[in-house]
């Protein structure tokens, strides 16, 4: 659906606690959950302003956001 909201807390509502916990002690994945949150916002705006851009500038960053996603879930289940 267009312009879904894939931030990371409503893709993984079980991990809040994890989540605040890591981003509040480490540094990388702080880094990492800022920049994972702000291409989901680009690509939300971007969908919801009727994609401005060429399918494979999308596709590029869908695909950027996807890896810093399974990333970031590695990290949650490890606790680190």
């Amino acid at each position: 659906m267009l312009g879904e909201d894939h931030s990371l807390l409503s893709e993984f509502p079980q991990f809040k606690d994890t989540i605040f916990s890591l981003s509040a002690n480490n540094e990388v994945f702080a880094k990492d959950a800022l920049k994972y949150d702000a291409l989901d916002k680009e690509i939300r705006e971007l969908e919801l302003s009727g994609s401005p851009i060429d399918d494979v500038a999308m596709h590029d960053l869908k695909h950027q956001r996807a890896e810093l996603k399974d990333s970031l879930h590695q990290r949650l289940l490890s606790g680190s």
